[in-house]
């Protein structure tokens, strides 16, 4: 029996299934008819893939976090505005 060549896609999502959505590697083995072996074998090359963009993913949390909150400062000036505007009258 020949080695199998899955696509990279593939192996995301089998990745993906174990680490994302919680299920047992046995399970996820068994259904996509891949070996245990392999399927840890992939989690590990894409977590050493996936090591250089901890630090985008850590910068785009940030980054949302900073927009929320200069959203929520501009909402608030905004009803501001309004409420000084409206008593001016």
């Amino acid at each position: 029996m020949g080695k199998a060549n899955f696509s990279d896609e593939f192996k995301r999502d089998a990745v993906a299934q174990i680490t994302e959505r919680g299920y047992p590697v046995a399970e996820v083995s068994q259904r996509l008819g891949v070996s245990q072996h392999s399927l840890y074998s992939w989690k590990r090359q894409l977590a050493k893939a996936g090591s250089g963009d901890a630090g985008k993913d850590a910068e785009i949390r940030q980054l949302k976090r900073e927009l929320a909150r200069v959203t929520e400062e501009r909402d608030i000036l905004k009803k501001a505005t309004a409420y000084f505007a409206r008593d001016a009258k």
